[in-house]
């Protein structure tokens, strides 16, 4: 849903034909495979894909497969540990990408945590997640918005904006920017 999302046409400019990924740099965090990451490099962003250690393997062959559809953009894997130090990778990106990272309780302080740590006044967050109703997801997914709106504002965006097909009502996408002081 979030690799269809960065195709949508409010991320490109009429006027000159251009998508706004172009040039723009970029954090995924909590990777995975990295489609969300390819995606955005293949639309011309100089990327860095993020996961814990044991998933860099996958994201450096996932990387490799995908090369050829790299052209104006770059994508490169690096550890990061939600909570721990981003110096290598600021200055603070033009947009960090995280889809499904909203489920695991232990991990929402840190992930938070990252995210202030490596945003700026100006880094959008987009962030995409399935709405699970089952267990303690619904009470992860309060304490993450509790502990997020303390620094951060949300906008959700419509259905209407998202890929037509690539979209559900369970899944919900987010531009997150970090309050004004």
């Amino acid at each position: 849903v979030l690799a269809k999302y960065l195709e949508t046409k409010q991320f490109y400019e009429p006027t000159s034909g251009v998508n706004v990924w172009s040039g723009k740099t970029v954090v995924e965090l909590g990777a995975g495979t990295g489609v969300v990451g390819l995606m955005a490099a293949t639309l011309g962003a100089q990327v860095k894909v993020t996961d814990l250690e044991d998933l860099l393997p996958l994201l450096k062959v996932n990387i490799q497969e995908n090369q050829a559809l790299i052209s104006s953009g770059s994508i490169t894997a690096k550890v990061l540990k939600w909570g721990e130090d981003v110096s290598e990778f600021l200055p603070p990106p033009h947009y960090i990408l995280m889809a499904d990272c909203i489920y695991y309780e232990q991990s929402i302080e840190p992930l938070v945590e990252s995210l202030k740590l490596l945003s700026g006044p100006e880094t959008c967050i987009i962030c995409c997640y399935e709405q699970r109703t089952e267990g303690i997801n619904p009470e992860v997914e309060r304490k993450f918005f509790e502990l997020l709106q303390q620094n951060f504002s949300c906008e959700k965006i419509p259905s209407d904006k998202q890929d037509p097909e690539f979209s559900s009502p369970e899944i919900h996408v987010l531009h997150i920017r970090r309050k004004q002081k």
